[in-house]
């Protein structure tokens, strides 16, 4: 447990500052968490130490197999297909590209399944812990409005980060919310929200429906108290206000109930111009930068009005990302990065400078694959000499960026197109409106990037020859017959798509799309270019769960609810992060 222990708690310390010494203790001692301060410093501890980047990225189609024939990145380049002989990462690497469980990965691999499962329940049981103690110390009072601010707070941001830990864990290893009735026939996750006084317990798995009336029963409860009161040092790194809203916002886009969407999304950007752009991400701030840590400290930083939450994780992504089997590379990175023709920029690549601040690594013709200073590593060392540590990366949870693409999707699904086409524009003219005076002379009055327009939906995005854009997006339908995207709708649909890919690309949400829309995706691997596919509704698009929880009895992610409950252990000793 000492190890568990250490990583846990030097992890978060980093995050959110210095911890109460109670945390020094041994969890067994948990039980006394007697004292409102206590509880908000379980709180801080709480968050799950595990970045789901990789887990998605690998899953989704923004990776290549580097030994498969392909095209390269450049189309400066000659077009000849060609392969490179990279070594994978992880052994866990080539069988999660090809869909398979993860049967070479433990609870303590980096970026592995085991870690993500293990951490956000591990943050889940930690969360319980302080709702148990605050029912203590109100005596049995079971209204959060006549408890103290602080015990209050605490109560919100509890319900919150329970109904988050859920939330990914059932968009990851589940099936895609379908619709009501559809969703109770795919297995969920288990939703545990009681305190553990044994080694393991059974829980019903249950379906995604159940699963998602329970996320959204625990975020109206944060929702109805949520505040920033307790927030005085590192708010970004809690579920303050904002944040709050912005979960809100993405987990009424996932269950299809789209006003929700657009009230809690105008909570944070509002539709004021002015306001919006305070709220997006500032590009002045790369003018200056020259380093890999200059960009990462621009993009990650708390004081940025884009950064509504931000959750310090252990990872290897930064490692894996480039140079190795698995990389944004080739015709990957031309649909992921937007390295392909369009009518935003001129060249054959988007100034990464301006707009995503990445970097190509390449020796000649050779393309290791692209990597973006969003996931920079800060490697915290436990022992210098023997250069052993901890990798860390701040996982950007929840951003302005983001929520105006969710919003713009909502109103696309209400046929609101006007708005939507109001905050596409937006999303990307804010970033040029924003930039410092040297990149706007250098990249937009060079005429390399370029204001969006309406023409650019007609002009561009409704054809579907074009990355990301499609003919129609009827294969919405497979997954629900209640999931329509209208024939005049679908410009908009592929620009949206256009957009979140690049955004999201390294941060793992690609892999939320593709499952809940309905995505094709297919894999090439290996030299001979087998092909593997995925339709809409395959079992493997639902990731399986660590093998060391099916040993313990648990259903597979890969198949149906039965009609008898199904019910599994979970061993909340082998759940943290362990290291050697």
């Amino acid at each position: 447990m000492k190890h568990i222990k250490t990583l846990f708690m030097g992890l978060m310390t980093i995050a959110a500052g210095s911890c109460s010494d109670f945390l020094d203790h041994t969890p067994d001692e948990r039980t006394e968490i007697d004292s409102e301060d206590k509880v908000v410093s379980l709180l801080i501890a709480s968050y799950p130490g595990a970045a789901p980047c990789w887990l998605g990225e690998i899953s989704s189609d923004n990776l290549l197999d580097n030994q498969s024939p392909h095209l390269p990145s450049s189309t400066n380049d000659k077009q000849i297909l060609s392969h490179y002989n990279y070594s994978h990462f992880s052994r866990f690497d080539n069988e999660l590209y090809a869909f398979e469980p993860a049967t070479t990965a433990t609870y303590g691999d980096y970026d592995s399944p085991g870690m993500i499962w293990g951490e956000y329940y591990a943050s889940t049981a930690s969360v319980n812990h302080a709702l148990e103690a605050i029912a203590k110390m109100e005596g049995g009072n079971a209204d959060p409005a006549k408890f103290s601010d602080k015990l209050r707070c605490a109560w919100a941001e509890a319900h919150l980060l329970r109904a988050y830990n859920h939330f990914m864990l059932v968009n990851l290893f589940a099936q895609p919310y379908k619709d009501e009735e559809t969703s109770k026939q795919d297995v969920g996750v288990p939703y545990v929200t009681t305190v553990e006084d044994v080694v393991s317990k059974d829980y019903d798995r249950s379906n995604v429906a159940e699963t998602y009336r329970k996320i959204g029963e625990d975020l109206e409860e944060g929702l109805k108290y949520v505040s920033d009161y307790n927030y005085n040092t590192a708010p970004k790194y809690h579920f303050n206000v904002n944040a709050a809203h912005a979960f809100a916002a993405r987990y009424y886009l996932f269950a299809r109930q789209y006003e929700k969407v657009i009230k809690h999304a105008d909570a944070v950007l509002s539709t004021d111009s002015a306001q919006m752009q305070r709220m997006m991400m500032d590009y002045s701030v790369f003018g200056d930068c020259s380093t890999a840590d200059d960009f990462a400290k621009a993009w990650q930083h708390p004081d940025r009005n884009n950064n509504l939450m931000l959750l310090c994780t252990n990872s290897l992504l930064q490692r894996r990302a480039w140079g190795y089997r698995y990389s944004v590379a080739g015709p990957c990175a031309r649909g992921a990065m937007m390295v392909h023709q369009s009518p935003l920029w001129s060249g054959y690549i988007c100034p990464p400078q301006a707009v995503v601040s990445g970097m190509l690594f390449s020796s000649s013709a050779s393309d290791y694959g692209f990597i973006s200073s969003k996931i920079f590593e800060e490697f915290e060392y436990a022992d210098k000499i023997a250069g052993t540590g901890f990798p860390h990366i701040i996982y950007r949870a929840f951003t302005s960026m983001n929520l105006l693409l969710e919003r713009a999707e909502a109103e696309i699904m209400l046929g609101r197109y006007e708005d939507a086409k109001r905050d596409l524009k937006f999303y990307w003219n804010s970033s040029i409106n924003s930039m410092s005076p040297s990149d706007y002379k250098q990249f937009v009055e060079g005429k390399s990037l370029k204001y969006m327009t309406d023409d650019v939906f007609s002009a561009y995005y409704n054809k579907a020859d074009n990355y990301n854009c499609f003919e129609n997006w009827d294969f919405t339908r497979q997954l629900s017959s209640k999931f329509v995207v209208p024939a005049d709708a679908v410009a908009l649909m592929n620009c949206l798509n256009d957009f979140r890919r690049f955004e999201n690309v390294f941060e793992g949400m690609r892999y939320f799309d593709i499952k809940r829309w309905g995505l094709p995706v297919s894999h090439i691997i290996g030299l001979e270019g087998d092909s593997i596919g995925l339709e809409v509704n395959d079992p493997r698009r639902a990731i399986e769960v660590p093998w060391e929880a099916l040993s313990a009895g648990m259903e597979s992610s890969r198949t149906p609810v039965a009609k008898d409950t199904r019910s599994f252990s979970i061993d909340y000793e082998s759940l943290r992060v362990k290291s050697e």
